[in-house]
């Protein structure tokens, strides 16, 4: 925002309160009821207002307070901001972002711990980003404010506090559209995003450790554009995949990233490909959370399972 001014935040309370995680705390005082605006309680007329902004040449960041509250938008988003480049032809862009807090395992209450990203992953002129650090947050998020089209940035609130990581002071970006390897090795290849980078990486260090399965854990970061070549690079190298999220099963991004081995890497295959997701059921109360999501014992048991198949 000190870089340019015609970067705009909007959404419910991100103003004198700093968000409800407090993600844009400080940004009022710094930079004024102008330009950190807070709104009604209206999804479809946040993310409408932003678009008729980035039309107008502005750069909107606007809040979803969680993704669960941003239905009333869809409309808004798929048949506006994905759609202005192509509409117009080229005229005009849509340079916005929608951030939202999103995912499970803060013992929300209902509409608070959805994981719909192939929602958005699934509309031609959308971005959908996802980061799984503090460094790949701040870097990823000013890629997305510069970007020419709309981003949905997803930000996983299960690890908003879970750990610390120095980031630097400076500005700088890390690309959309590209994976990050967190961890190398030959035996499985794991890809996944967000919150289920970490019990990724406990569960693939418990096996190196106990049983000698070196995994090769690959952190998506973007699912649209996905980085179909670090995919199979990784795949290439193991012959052996685990893919996973929180988000449910079917129709989940792990069927996208199964069908892209299938058709670009199947003579390297050993193994069918294994999904460790969450279930095809609405996000569980506090009792089932966290059977329900993803954790490093069943992760782990994933990995095995393609390990001696």
């Amino acid at each position: 925002m000190e870089r340019d001014d015609d970067v705009i935040v909007l959404g419910e309370d991100v103003g004198k309160n700093g968000g409800v995680f407090r993600a844009t705390q400080g940004l009022y005082d710094e930079f004024g009821e102008k330009r950190v605006i807070d709104t009604p309680l209206a999804e479809s007329g946040i993310v409408g207002t932003s678009v008729g902004m980035a039309a107008y040449g502005l750069k909107p960041v606007a809040e979803m307070q969680f993704m669960g509250f941003i239905y009333p938008a869809f409309d808004q988003i798929i048949s506006h901001a994905a759609r202005l480049r192509t509409r117009s032809r080229g005229r005009f862009s849509c340079p916005l972002v929608v951030r939202a807090p999103y995912g499970g395992g803060i013992r929300a209450p209902e509409h608070h711990s959805e994981s719909k990203e192939a929602f958005f992953a699934h509309e031609p002129g959308l971005k959908v980003v996802i980061p799984s650090t503090p460094y790949d947050t701040k870097g990823l998020l000013a890629s997305a404010i510069r970007d020419p089209d709309p981003v949905i940035f997803l930000e996983p609130k299960l690890i908003y506090r879970a750990f610390r990581e120095e980031v630097p002071d400076e500005t700088y970006t890390v690309p959309i559209g590209e994976a990050a390897t967190r961890r190398e090795g030959d035996d499985v290849s794991v890809f996944t995003w967000g919150a289920m980078t970490r019990p990724t990486m406990e569960a693939a260090e418990q096996l190196a450790e106990n049983e000698g399965i070196e995994c090769d854990v690959v952190d998506l970061r973007t699912l649209s554009p996905l980085d179909d070549e670090a995919i199979l690079e990784s795949f290439k190298k193991t012959g052996r995949a685990v893919v996973v999220h929180e988000a449910p099963k079917t129709g989940g991004l792990a069927g996208e990233i199964t069908a892209t081995i299938q058709e670009e890497a199947l003579l390297y295959q050993e193994a069918p490909v294994k999904r460790v997701t969450g279930f095809d059921t609405p996000f569980p109360l506090y009792a089932l959370e966290d059977y329900y999501l993803p954790e490093a014992a069943r992760i782990a048991d994933g990995i095995r399972e393609t390990y001696e198949f």
